[in-house]
């Protein structure tokens, strides 16, 4: 491996952001060893129903086991075909023929999987005695983390040809207005200054040192959402009542219940958390803002001036290679393991960071599956966010890669946790790039930044789970209008920046942007919660570094084969303990009363 510090440039076009290589995965849609791969998915899991439907209750531990090791073989052969059709789809969402293909394989491994749903049906009505018995059989007890998760739904599962009516109409319902959604926004362009942007460029320009330019943009972002707003409403409506309807069958109370499940994390906690971030906003962003109004001269920031550069902050562009050695260096200071793991993105061009039209505007890390490797997203356009947005996804790609070695269905790790790594190891970068840099005016930037993006990960993502609560619970007593969901929006945005920040205009319309809201009902508050757990790990790290980098790697190796409960306790912390998140907290109010004696 090259030293982290000295990036590798040895392949032409390697100094730009880089596209990714799917070959790994398949060659193309056309493909033959991804039409090989799905006959043999359907022709084994035909032979599974076969085998298997209606029989567990007499197999043997070890019969079991078997079963359920082919299960998840059937399952990851669908799943690299589905990652390489979503990968393909995010790089080019505008492509129709990218989207012909993204459907046509949804329908087929939609098909094929209906044939295995019967299997974890059947497993939740075995009763708890006659599991107890089997699972001490070595084959099935290494399944029993998968079988501890499985079980959990239990009591919100419904009959058996219920269950297969909802899975089979998937790729026409929910699915569809989702694809609908990312169509829509992949294909809006935003007038500034007489061109034409994309959303992701024009976004940037949020952060851009001119004013003139943030407002110009700020404005176009609210004319051209507010031109769609009727279609995100409709989505948004159409979603809420779907997501409503299954909640109700499946007898979840509360519409984030589902959500918490699946997380394997208690309604209470969540709670606890969602309590701990509203209370902490006026020390929090209310403060930070009237502070960053203050250093830009004006009695109360416009919010087009949210993510403003400070004055006097360093802007010029930061390259691609630069910005690569600087996460390799922060990893590589803090364990080598970490620098090695994350360097295979490099070498192996596992990341698509190319800014270009048509491409999805976000930033993700897709596992894939365990038998082939993570994928990263992203767009860099040379902003020190865009530094950090590199250093979060690689947290995210090291997490897969380490937890790969639990298997197909124990490598997944819920939300909550998931996000552990990726804010980690932007703590790590920020604190690197903090230690080595001796000018006060840049430091108050690097600070500043490093606060802004707290913010947005815990106040902002909080405000925005508050948003969906609130529209979520409006949505039972009827359809919402546009405007009353707007109207909802800025209260919220509101309450959670504060006073200083002049919330107007079409700014009511920015919530239609948000694609979580769509992908995944009450994802944000995940963010949230691995911000401040990440706070109060490293702020174990700081007090005891001894021994932390072995039980770090420990807990991303395990994957999600324990809860945080489990995963927590070598560190000493407690996420059912509201101080806590208050000690999270604090390390961002301590990053604001480092800024004010400045």
């Amino acid at each position: 491996m090259a030293k982290p510090g000295k990036t590798r440039m040895g392949k032409a076009g390697s100094r730009r952001p880089p596209r990714w290589n799917l070959d790994h995965l398949y060659r193309g849609p056309a493909d033959k060893a991804l039409a090989r791969d799905m006959t043999q998915a359907d022709k084994r899991a035909a032979a599974f129903e076969r085998r298997y439907k209606g029989k567990l209750a007499r197999l043997s531990g070890d019969s079991l086991g078997k079963a359920v090791a082919e299960y998840e073989a059937i399952d990851e052969i669908l799943g690299k075909a589905m990652s390489y059709a979503q990968l393909l789809h995010a790089a080019a969402v505008s492509d129709p023929k990218v989207g012909q293909f993204y459907q046509t394989l949804s329908e087929r491994t939609n098909a094929i999987s209906s044939r295995l749903l019967f299997f974890t049906l059947e497993l939740n009505r075995l009763p708890d005695k006659a599991l107890k018995g089997k699972i001490r059989a070595r084959r099935l007890s290494h399944y029993a983390p998968w079988l501890r998760d499985v079980r959990v739904w239990r009591a919100h599962e419904l009959s058996d040809d219920m269950e297969k009516l909802l899975h089979e109409k998937s790729p026409t319902a929910r699915a569809s207005w989702v694809r609908l959604f990312d169509e829509t926004m992949a294909g809006l362009r935003f007038p500034v200054d007489g061109k034409s942007y994309t959303s992701a460029e024009v976004f940037s320009k949020l952060s851009d040192r001119k004013a003139a330019t943030r407002k110009r943009a700020a404005i176009a972002i609210g004319k051209v959402l507010g031109a769609n707003i009727r279609t995100f409403a409709l989505i948004t409506n159409t979603l809420i009542k779907d997501k409503e309807v299954e909640d109700r069958w499946r007898g979840f109370s509360r519409p984030v219940s589902a959500r918490n499940l699946s997380n394997y994390v208690e309604d209470e906690v969540v709670d606890a958390l969602v309590s701990s971030v509203r209370k902490a906003y006026p020390k929090v962003s209310h403060r930070y803002y009237r502070m960053k109004a203050k250093w830009l001269g004006k009695k109360r920031l416009d919010y087009w001036d949210r993510n403003a550069p400070l004055p006097k902050a360093p802007g010029r562009a930061i390259p691609w290679a630069q910005a690569k050695a600087t996460v390799l260096t922060a990893y590589e200071a803090f364990s080598p393991t970490l620098a090695k793991t994350a360097q295979q993105f490099f070498d192996d061009r596992w990341i698509d960071a190319e800014m270009r039209p048509g491409k999805d505007s976000g930033a993700f890390s897709h596992p894939v599956v365990p038998s082939a490797h993570p994928y990263i997203l992203m767009n860099f356009q040379g902003r020190s966010r865009d530094v950090m947005t590199l250093a979060h996804e690689l947290g995210h790609g090291v997490h897969q890669v380490l937890a790969a070695g639990q298997g197909h269905f124990m490598s997944q790790t819920p939300l909550t946790l998931a996000e552990t790594a990726s804010v980690f190891g932007e703590m790590l970068t920020f604190r690197r790039l903090l230690a080595e840099e001796k000018d006060s005016a840049r430091r108050r930037a690097l600070i500043a930044g490093k606060v802004e993006d707290m913010i947005n990960t815990v106040v902002r993502q909080t405000a925005f789970y508050e948003f969906e609560a609130r529209i979520h619970a409006a949505r039972r007593k009827g359809e919402l209008t546009a405007d009353t969901i707007s109207e909802t929006w800025l209260a919220v945005q509101s309450e959670s920046l504060g006073p200083a920040i002049h919330l107007d205009g079409d700014y009511r319309y920015y919530w239609s942007y948000i694609p979580h809201f769509i992908h995944s009902p009450f994802y944000v508050y995940a963010y949230a919660f691995g911000d401040c757990l990440v706070n109060s790990l490293y702020a174990t790290y700081m007090v005891e570094p001894k021994g932390f980098e072995g039980k770090y790697l420990d807990m991303l190796s395990a994957g999600g084969s324990l809860r945080h409960g489990e995963l927590l306790k070598p560190f000493g912390l407690d996420a059912a303990d509201p101080a806590f998140w208050n000690r999270g907290l604090a390390m961002v109010s301590g990053l604001i009363d480092e800024l004010e004696a400045m």
